[in-house]
């Protein structure tokens, strides 16, 4: 799957390949924005600032998927993170 056709989480930028991925809303259909990790039954799964998201975030994807190493990961999610729509001010 080509990164442009890819669809990231818009609260954790996880990528959501399979419906098992998708978040669900009130309703328990598929929410197309938000992952099953962060989103579930039309709400957010935790109440956080954008730096704890970072945090909670860097210790699954550093370790060389995709990133080598946790200074590296929290830096490409503090670029990625404010664009997301959770997060956008």
């Amino acid at each position: 799957m080509e990164m442009e056709n890819m669809i990231f989480c818009q609260s954790c930028a996880m990528p959501m390949m399979k419906d098992e991925d998708y978040g669900t809303n009130q309703d328990g259909s598929k929410n197309e924005e938000y992952c099953t990790y962060c989103y579930q039954s039309g709400a957010f799964t935790a109440d956080v600032t954008m730096e704890q998201m970072i945090e909670a975030c860097v210790p699954m994807i550093s370790k060389g998927n995709p990133y080598p190493d946790e200074e590296s990961a929290r830096k490409a999610m503090q670029e990625i993170f404010p664009t997301l729509r959770r997060w956008k001010k």
